[in-house]
């Protein structure tokens, strides 16, 4: 033996020590793959720092696509935007997908099947992969052309594709790491014992909201969620309408208060009441409304007198609203007349610190924890 070079005993036993952890690595991150979604990159970060809840507001000009990234780094993506328009809504939620190192989505979280929610899904999907797919059920809107056009559409889909799928019922929770997502309304279903932290009478607000006839459409079907971070807590309820918002929240309140408001059906009429946002009593409301779609004055009179509210932002300036019902400039993504598929960023901590960003002006608005 020369001194200075390895026996082959030693050799040997540097492969077998090196085989065994590599083996070990392997068995590591197939481990982390089978608890986590694939997006396992989004989760090797260090333990002690905090990290956010991040939210895009996808500009797709007055229907619906909000991407959420949960602090371990699994994806939703709630609707999905209109169909044709080249591409335009898919390629906007894919590149805000690939912007944080996304390759594939988690979930997809149709809230309903109207065309503005669920025209843009065969594009999407043709461009980035989806795991699984949340829904209320059975389409209950069938007269409808352009409804029945786009849930034909999801159907094949689900035939064709091997994507699991979930049937949101009101109380479920939603497969989510780090954060707790619950149903509170599904086909025209809604929860009915409150919610941690609501129970909270509500009846004064109750009074001043006129009661409206049930809505037959797929909007009162909207599949709507609370999702809390921490201290931090965030409604989307899709488009569901004024009279199951009532149902919600009178004479008690089911749902509690929120750090953030998703505005309901882009900021129309239809929803909105002044039981349903004065009970709720959002810190934060994003309205992802379109130019010529949402934004309508009383909705957003009522949001602006909110009791807690410091600041409504927009998708778009809302030529409905004109002048005298839009919020300020920097609170605007997409400013009058100009429409060039700005989003809104938002991150939540679990004390419930905001920061919005408007991708427009590149400027961050920071809410420190209440």
């Amino acid at each position: 033996m020369t001194m200075g070079h390895p026996t082959d005993y030693d050799g040997r036993m540097r492969f077998a020590t090196t085989t065994r952890l590599l083996l070990s690595a392997a068995m590591l991150a197939t481990t982390l793959s089978a608890h986590a979604q694939p997006n396992s990159k989004l989760r090797m970060h260090k333990m002690d720092i905090v990290q956010p809840l991040t939210v895009y507001f996808v500009d797709v000009e007055g229907g619906q696509a909000t991407l959420f990234i949960t602090p371990e780094g699994q994806s939703m993506l709630v609707d999905t935007g209109w169909p044709d328009h080249d591409g335009r809504d898919a390629d906007r939620i894919v590149a805000a997908a690939k912007a944080v190192g996304l390759d594939h989505l988690d979930f997809v979280l149709l809230t309903h099947y109207h065309t503005d929610h669920v025209g843009g899904l065969p594009q999407l999907v043709a461009r980035i992969p989806v795991v699984e797919f949340i829904d209320h059920g059975p389409l209950r809107e069938p007269n409808d052309v352009l409804t029945a056009k786009g849930y034909a559409a999801y159907q094949l889909l689900l035939q064709q594709s091997h994507s699991k799928h979930i049937l949101a019922t009101p109380g479920m929770k939603l497969p989510l790491y780090g954060v707790t997502a619950t149903v509170v309304s599904a086909d025209g279903n809604l929860i009915t014992a409150p919610l941690p932290s609501a129970g909270q009478s509500n009846a004064a607000a109750c009074k001043v909201s006129k009661q409206r006839p049930a809505d037959q459409t797929e909007n009162a079907r909207s599949v709507g969620f609370v999702l809390q971070y921490g201290k931090m807590r965030l409604i989307d309820l899709g488009d569901l309408t004024w009279d199951k918002e009532m149902q919600l929240m009178c004479p008690t309140n089911k749902l509690g208060k929120v750090d953030v408001y998703v505005v309901s059906h882009h900021g129309w009429d239809h929803s909105g009441s002044p039981a349903f946002v004065d009970g709720i009593a959002p810190r934060v409301a994003i309205m992802d409304n379109g130019e010529n779609k949402g934004g309508t004055p009383s909705t957003w009179d009522i949001i602006e007198k909110s009791p807690r509210l410091k600041d409504l932002w927009q998708l778009h300036y809302s030529a409905e609203g004109g002048d005298d019902h839009n919020v300020a400039e920097p609170y605007i993504a997409n400013v009058k007349g100009k429409d060039m598929g700005y989003s809104i960023k938002l991150q939540a901590y679990p004390d419930g610190k905001l920061t919005v960003l408007n991708a427009r002006t590149g400027k961050i608005k920071v809410y420190p924890a209440p």
